[in-house]
């Protein structure tokens, strides 16, 4: 399983590195480009079709390495599941192209968004159930038994909110050059790690081809980037991210599967939270664009936009190494938890620095 994902990583990886400077391409050619406005931080037209080359790697290197044989250890149920996630993905992703093309309304994406996350749920890809991941609270698993069932409605509520929460939360997250894509390699490399630690291969089949799609993009993504992604790609990411948490823990681990993108993402589900509330306190609609987001927040600051992005990779990655010693996958990511709290220290005395200098 390990061989099969790394050759599942460095075929996304490669896939979606060639694939993008076609697409891109042709978004020239034929004008399909995002134009600059107050609110958007490029001054140039963009094509923001970067996505096809993500779903193209993605899907690419899952078909190659089920071809090889790649998939030949997996139980008809996870097998079943990896090709949900798959439809799943391609099916958000349709919503998101769809906007870029034609600027769909928010209703009728969130309408799509809900119709799509209630079908994959009836398919298998579901919160079941949640077990209490700390077996040392004896108190409370006392007063609680720690796996607890869900029954239908609310499974099928609490894994809708989980799929289509978590792709808003990416899709608002995708404001500078490269956050969005480098976030959700992050977040996919622990969910990778943590699917090995949990011996559970399908998810770990998919984060690797998430991770490797991530790093294929940010080739042409990073700052100054030549393509963006688009929501076509940010709901991709956003659904398939949200998805692989769940097909990944095996009975008795839901809860510390779930905590582990919980505390990965809680930077962008925070973000969309108190965006939302505020437009909310001044009566305006939770889709209303603003910069109120919090890489604007930090560009506000002082912070360079790459300084910004790299600054949320470190948080993002501090926060997922923090949730890997939680669920006591392996005890060296306490290291790699100290080592970005070290990083992220420095980006910030470094600003500090710079400022001073120009005082």
């Amino acid at each position: 399983p390990n061989a099969a994902a790394l050759v599942t990583f460095v075929l996304a990886g490669l896939v979606t590195a060639l694939v993008v400077p076609v697409v891109r391409a042709l978004g020239l050619r034929y004008g399909l480009v995002d134009r600059p406005d107050p609110r958007k931080q490029h001054t140039a037209p963009m094509v923001r079709l970067g996505g096809v080359g993500i779903v193209a790697g993605f899907s690419l290197a899952l078909a190659l390495t089920w071809l090889a044989g790649g998939f030949a250890q997996l139980s008809p149920e996870k097998d079943r599941l990896i090709w949900t996630t798959l439809a799943g993905s391609l099916c958000f992703f349709v919503i998101g192209l769809a906007d870029d093309l034609f600027a769909l309304p928010p209703l009728p994406r969130l309408v799509g968004q809900v119709a799509v996350a209630m079908a994959v749920w009836d398919q298998g890809v579901r919160i079941g159930s949640i077990e209490l991941p700390f077996e040392s609270l004896h108190g409370l698993h006392q007063a609680l038994p720690p796996l607890l069932t869900l029954p239908p409605a609310l499974s099928l509520l609490a894994t809708v909110v989980w799929l289509v929460g978590i792709t808003n939360a990416i899709n608002w997250l995708d404001g500078l050059d490269g956050l969005a894509a480098g976030v959700s390699g992050i977040a996919a490399i622990g969910l990778l790690s943590v699917s090995f630690s949990l011996s559970q291969p399908a998810a770990g089949l998919l984060a690797a081809a998430l991770a490797g799609a991530c790093l294929g993009f940010l080739r042409h993504n990073f700052n100054p980037a030549r393509i963006f992604m688009g929501d076509g790609g940010s709901y991709f990411l956003g659904f398939a991210l949200a998805a692989i948490s769940i097909v990944g823990p095996a009975k008795g681990l839901t809860g510390v599967s779930l905590l582990l993108p919980l505390l990965i993402l809680s930077l962008p589900l925070a973000d969309m939270s108190a965006v939302i509330m505020g437009r909310l306190s001044e009566g305006r609609s939770p889709f209303y664009p603003d910069r109120r987001h919090l890489h604007h927040r930090l560009l506000r600051s002082g912070l360079s936009h790459r300084r910004t992005v790299v600054l949320i990779y470190a948080f993002t990655q501090w926060l997922g190494a923090l949730a890997l010693v939680l669920a006591n996958a392996e005890n060296r990511f306490l290291w790699l938890a100290l080592a970005t709290a070290v990083l992220i220290a420095a980006v910030v005395m470094s600003r500090r620095s710079v400022q001073q200098e120009l005082r």
